[in-house]
Formats: structure tokens, sequence, C-alpha cells
């Protein structure tokens, strides 16, 4: 499945400044990795995140957010929000953050 280049490009202004930054082209769509943990992405037209458990509930309550769910099966922590939910770069910048600071949380790998 290609990605939105452009998703994928604000994304990456989102993160500049953010250490330990890498890419990886995975789940069909291309990964934003911090310390080699998956921050975001971005799959097709939707900006995928990885939360984490404890905020995942208030994410997927959240407008424009579902449950990640590639195998038919919803991935905990993990979730997809759709292109009029990250329209504006204010709504994109608040997104990444949740997603930042949870793989900044993790150990390096």
């Amino acid at each position: 499945m290609p990605y939105d280049e452009g998703l994928a490009q604000r994304v990456r202004e989102v993160l500049e400044d953010v250490t330990g930054l890498s890419e990886k082209k995975m789940f069909g769509g291309l990964c934003f990795m911090l310390n080699g943990n998956m921050c975001c992405g971005v799959a097709g037209e939707e900006l995928m995140l990885r939360v984490g458990p404890d905020a995942y509930e208030d994410a997927v309550s959240q407008p424009h957010a579902r449950k990640m769910d590639f195998t038919g099966r919803p991935m905990k922590g993990f979730v997809f929000v759709e292109p009029d939910g990250i329209a504006s770069d204010k709504d994109l910048n608040s997104w990444v953050a949740k997603a930042s600071a949870f793989a900044l949380s993790l150990p390096a790998k």
C-alpha cells in the first residue's frame, strides 16, 4: 500500500529536532522510530500512532481516531487517525506529541 508522502513530510518536520529519529518501512507504510521504538507512521492517507496502553482508550475516543487493526484484530496501544483529524498542523503536532512521549518513555533498542 502506498503512503501519503505529503503527510510523511509533515511528520518529519514535526519530529526534526527529536534525537534518535529513524524511518522504517513497515505495516505497509512508513514508520518513524525514536531510539528504535515505533512512534508513529503513515499508512495510506492515515496517521498511525503508538500511544501505549494507558492512553489508548482516550485516543480511540477522539474524533477521527479508531483502533489500528491490520489483521482484523485491534492492536492495543495503537490507533489510526483519519485525514480530517490531522488536517491542521496543531492537530498533527498534538497527536505526534502523544506518540513521541510514549516512544521516548521506552528503553532504547
